[in-house]
């Protein structure tokens, strides 16, 4: 039996487990945190430290927990959050907090470098407020003397990578947006126009490729792993593809985390507005990350007054309640959205509510609400490839309620299969791992051989007429609240809107305190 330690660095989390070559998680650790630093301007920081520091605590409680299992431990392979930057300098010390997938402060900016930028070059038109080009050119002109000693950008994953190994590496699909804006067209590329240099990248290697051993004096009990093999492995995503076994020509996928990603995989390379085609190493993917997902099930919970840390239990409870005929539509965009409209300023909305509405009713409506956008995706992917997904492998932890997994097949009008593993991250960290040590031939061998399904929810054909009329509601309403979203966010940008209401709330507080 062969063990590997799979670690799998979430929006909300830091799991960690050793998997044997059977694919079966024989302990597990998960730690919450770090939270990011957000404020109104846009900002969300992390610490780059703090992960490491969630590392070594993670294999602390995996050593005390199964002590004999992690001294076998024959490599390690780290897969976690994209579109976070770290800004190291030419010690390898970070300049300054990480940037994560939400700051939204190059917005801006974004908009002004579009118009530096050649509009003939593949990838002008992907840069926006999440694009890493428009944060190194937001941390040029904000922070000049933090840019002006940067010397290396790594992701979260890679930067565990280098402290456990000391080599600054990452992999060509984690870097994929900034590879692709360092790339020439007609011998220019976007990084020269932006003032960034090429040199701030680090070497790419692929995900099975090793990093290099593990270093000696490192802190208990990373010390007892010293010299063995660290694979790069990659983002969150494509390790869950993986491990939930659709990384597969005419597969579609959808992880359910803090957010939302959904894609179709296919042989060719093909665009469609709005989503991502990223060169999955052999296959190719078209779709992307939300900014919502099971983290709008828990602000939904929090609005309600309901036990946060029992999400599973409390949303079961909600959705086996009967609801009202006259469904709500939900708008889910609480954190603006990236795919596919990669705008900061849209905002969520209840639409339609009545005096019979009821919590069932709010929840159901969340469901369907992140459902309808996951159609929105898929749709687009769908019509830009020339065919329909065969299925849709469904991971992360709301594919443990199976009221959403059908709400998703009823609303996509595809299958959704749910794997047996409950943790796809690991599961494909693990993998990259297996493969990486040569105990199968290829990443597509160790995937057929490691995953199994655990069921699967066909569309009910009863529920596609009243789920397309919902579906043609949810675009219809996207439509109209758009602009008011964006009117919204500027006016409390501009601080008039935001500090007229501010005073109100403060001086009614202050007059009913007298």
């Amino acid at each position: 039996m062969s063990i590997v330690l799979a670690c799998d660095l979430g929006g909300t989390s830091f799991r960690a487990a050793l998997v044997d070559d059977t694919g079966a998680i024989r302990a597990q650790h998960a730690i919450a945190g770090p939270a990011s630093r957000d404020n109104a301007s846009g900002r969300s920081e992390i610490e780059p430290e703090a992960w490491w520091s969630l590392l070594v605590e993670t294999c602390a409680g995996l050593a005390a927990e199964a002590p004999a299992l992690f001294d076998t431990v024959e490599a390690v392979a780290i897969c976690g959050v994209t579109r976070t930057q770290i800004f190291l300098d030419r010690d390898g010390r970070p300049l300054r907090p990480a940037m994560t997938w939400k700051d939204t402060r190059a917005d801006g900016l974004a908009v002004r470098l579009q118009g530096r930028l050649d509009p003939a070059h593949p990838e002008s038109a992907a840069v926006n407020a999440f694009h890493p080009l428009a944060r190194l050119a937001w941390l040029r002109e904000q922070e000049s003397d933090v840019f002006g000693e940067l010397a290396c950008l790594l992701e979260p994953k890679d930067f565990l990578n280098f402290r456990l190994t000391g080599r600054r590496a990452s992999d060509p699909v984690s870097m994929a947006r900034l590879l692709a804006a360092a790339s020439p067209h007609e011998g220019r590329d976007l990084l020269s126009a932006a003032g960034v240099p090429a040199a701030i990248l680090p070497e790419m290697l692929e995900p099975w490729e090793q990093v290099g051993p593990i270093q000696p004096g490192l802190p208990a009990p990373l010390d007892r792993l010293a010299g063995k093999p660290v694979f790069c492995a990659s983002n969150d995503t494509w390790a869950a593809v993986v491990g939930l076994g659709a990384m597969r020509d005419g597969f579609a996928y959808n992880i359910s985390g803090t957010t939302e990603v959904l894609g179709v995989v296919g042989r060719e390379p093909a665009q469609a507005e709005g989503l991502l085609t990223v060169d999955w190493r052999g296959l190719f993917q078209l779709g992307g990350p939300s900014q919502t997902g099971a983290d709008t099930v828990s602000w939904l919970l929090a609005l309600l007054r309901r036990d946060g840390a029992a999400v599973g239990q409390e949303i079961d409870a909600l959705l086996s309640r009967q609801r009202q005929p006259q469904p709500p539509l939900f708008l889910p965009y609480l954190q603006g959205e990236r795919v596919p409209y990669w705008d900061p300023s849209l905002r969520g909305a209840f639409i339609g509510l009545n005096r019979r509405h009821g919590p069932t009713d709010l929840a159901f409506a969340v469901l369907e609400g992140v459902a309808c956008l996951n159609r929105v995706v898929l749709e687009r992917a769908e019509a830009a490839l020339g065919r329909e997904a065969s299925e849709i492998r469904f991971g992360g932890g709301a594919a443990a309620n199976p009221v959403w997994s059908q709400i998703k097949a009823d609303l996509s009008g595809r299958p959704v299969v749910v794997t047996a593993s409950k943790e796809p991250g690991l599961l494909g960290a693990a993998i990259i791992a297996f493969a990486g040590l040569g105990r199968f031939a290829s990443l597509a061998e160790a995937q057929e051989a490691l995953v199994t399904v655990a069921c699967r929810f066909e569309p009910d054909p009863a529920r596609k007429p009243a789920y397309d009329a919902l579906f043609a509601l949810f675009r219809r309403a996207e439509k109209a609240l758009a602009p008011i979203s964006r009117d919204l966010v500027a006016a409390a940008q501009a601080d008039g809107l935001l500090l007229g209401l501010a005073r109100h709330a403060s001086a009614t507080a202050n007059l009913h305190a007298d």
